[in-house]
């Protein structure tokens, strides 16, 4: 009997592969994409993923809720037949982690059993001791006389059982494949069970069978012969089953009338995901508990009994729903590969280009980012690679003799402005004015330098100082012109740090050029724009990065200068409270950092 099921447990699985093996890995079957509010700590878990913290906060995930109901027998004193019986039951489910689970379960089962050898220890038997006072009758199966106990065992056994099980799962920790369909585990669990135990040794009148009619002619050598003579007891009995099975008074139990019986439960199954929300599954129980008498019979011969309990045994199908909101929680975490996130992470790393730092033209600007990787030698370049022309007269900077040409004149081709030295007449004065008026719209398009800035700093870096000074140079070759300083960070941390940082930096590359160069500050106009508008957008907001993301982190975090227009005004102090510091170095020097220290990054 135990062979059968056995059977049954590891062929049905097969068949759920056979008939589901043309599913496809869909959006079903993917890795969850998990939120940060879908987690038991939303800020570990930012931390988590912006670099802060090295592990992540646990995902929600749901409930099971179960359905089951399969075929039931109890392996005892005598034999079952197959079917001996069914069973059905419901469960609920919740996960601990990835691997364990706790389990609810409570389950009814049914199932019976027929003798085709005949038996004559019927008087040492509980179940006739204890049953005499109500049927004096069964005293004819004992009397030596006329019947010498021969008797052809039965029973019908009912057991309601309710168990609290703790559950190991195997097979969803994966290396080499992002999700699970099939979950293989295992079940221990404590519970209590209510057997009830009848027996059929009356007929529906209340009279004795006779049982030695069941193997008459029956050659009980044989498989056939035993099956007939199984066959000829059911047919001769009636099925009333009216007699209660015996009770051992000894048996651990709760209560004095020995009704309720504590147990061990021992389970292994195989189950299939069909969706997030679905899965089916084959498993086999087993209940242990200190009684013999769930057949109804107990003894091997007159004086003892039995050397074993008997044992319910229960196979079922079982259908699991995953209950909850998928916007809030995840499938169950036994459904879930716990190395998906760090896989996904390793692999997202190999992605990566290998930071070059080659530089083929020498011009201070690494080939990744040089917008003109053929740059004459010695030319001055601004932040994107390109040569300088800081007049925009054609003629660029290394090959200009006067770099800052007043603007409306023509130049020669070494980029000196050809300014006329004869008189002018008040027309001609007028025509200039009005020349050097419209003029002074391309001065918009000069090229002036921006500066850049260490991480959390406002500290204006030594290697910018040639910058300023050329900026310095032109609005002392331009005293009409104003001059806009543009204050921007990078996008870690909030934007209201951001914005008063952003300022700082504005206002001490201003203060700078007014100390050193004694520019008027009202020839100044400061704005700044935060996180806003930066050079390498998309950038992850976090502090854990390489050494390429933080070289572009570099290029957003800067002061940009242009020349003011009649719609540019000053920008007050944002709110907010004080950032960054006026100190050299990065806020965060060390290892974060390779390449060129005084360049940040």
């Amino acid at each position: 009997m135990t062979r059968v099921h056995l059977v049954l447990l590891f062929s049905l699985p097969m068949f759920f592969c056979s008939t589901l093996r043309a599913q496809t890995a869909t959006g079903e079957f993917m890795s969850p994409d998990i939120a940060d509010e879908m987690t038991v700590n939303p800020e570990q878990n930012k931390l988590w993923r912006s670099g802060q913290s090295k592990y992540s906060a646990r995902p929600k995930s749901m409930w099971e809720l179960g359905l089951h109901g399969g075929s039931a027998f109890i392996s005892g004193d005598v034999e079952a037949p197959f079917p001996a019986g069914y069973g059905f039951g419901l469960h609920i489910r919740k996960a601990i982690n990835y691997a364990l689970s706790w389990r609810l379960d409570a389950s009814y089962q049914t199932s019976r059993g027929y003798d085709a050898r005949n038996y004559n220890y019927l008087g040492s038997e509980r179940t006739y001791s204890q049953n005499i006072d109500e049927f004096p009758i069964l005293a004819g199966y004992t009397d030596i006389n006329t019947n010498d106990d021969n008797i052809h065992r039965n029973y019908e056994t009912k057991v309601l059982a309710f168990t609290a099980e703790g559950v190991l799962n195997i097979g969803n920790v994966l290396f080499h494949s992002p999700y699970n369909k099939w979950n293989l585990y295992a079940a221990v669990g404590l519970g209590i069970n209510i057997p009830k135990v009848g027996v059929d040794l009356l007929d529906a009148n209340g009279q004795l069978y006779n049982f030695a009619s069941v193997t008459e002619g029956v050659d009980l050598t044989t498989k056939d012969g035993r099956n007939q003579s199984r066959e000829n007891l059911k047919n001769l009995l009636d099925g009333d089953f009216e007699t209660a099975g015996g009770v051992e008074q000894d048996v651990i139990s709760f209560g004095d009338y020995k009704t309720v019986i504590p147990h061990f439960s021992f389970s292994i199954g195989l189950s299939r995901k069909l969706s997030k929300r679905i899965n089916l599954g084959i498993e086999h129980r087993i209940l242990l508990s200190d009684n013999d008498l769930l057949d109804g019979f107990e003894q091997q011969n007159a004086t003892s009994t039995t050397s074993s309990n008997d044992i319910p045994h229960y196979t079922s199908i079982r259908l699991g729903i995953n209950i909850g909101s998928k916007d809030k929680r995840i499938e169950p975490l036994y459904w879930v590969n716990p190395l998906d996130a760090s896989l996904n992470d390793i692999a997202e790393l190999k992605q990566r280009p290998k930071f070059d730092l080659t530089d083929t033209d020498g011009d201070g600007v690494i080939d990744m980012t040089d917008q003109e990787i053929n740059t004459p030698a010695g030319c001055p370049v601004d932040t994107r690679g390109m040569t300088l022309d800081s007049d925009g007269d054609g003629v660029v900077d290394c090959k200009d003799e006067e770099p800052y040409s007043p603007p409306g004149y023509e130049v020669s081709r070494e980029g000196v402005a050809q300014v006329p030295q004869d008189y002018m007449t008040e027309d001609d004065v007028v025509a200039l004015v009005n020349q050097r008026s419209a003029a002074m719209e391309s001065n918009l398009n000069w090229f002036l330098p921006m500066i850049h800035f260490d991480l959390d700093k406002y500290y204006v870096k030594p290697e910018f100082y040639g910058s300023l000074h050329n900026i310095a140079s032109v609005m002392r070759s331009h005293p009409e012109i104003k001059v806009v300083a543009n204050g921007f960070a990078d996008n870690r941390s909030t934007n209201e740090y951001n914005n008063v940082l952003s300022y700082n930096r504005a206002n001490e590359a201003i203060n700078f050029l007014v100390s050193n160069y004694s520019i008027p500050r009202d020839r100044f106009i400061l704005t700044y724009g935060g996180e806003e508008s930066p050079i390498v957008d998309g950038l992850k907001d976090g502090f854990n990065t390489n050494t390429t993301e933080e070289y572009k982190h570099y290029m957003n975090r800067r002061v940009e200068f242009h020349v003011a227009t009649s719609t540019d005004t000053d920008m007050a102090r944002p709110a907010g409270p004080e950032a960054g510091k006026n100190t050299p170095g990065s806020s965060r020097p060390g290892s974060k950092y390779s390449g060129n220290y005084n360049s940040g990054y």
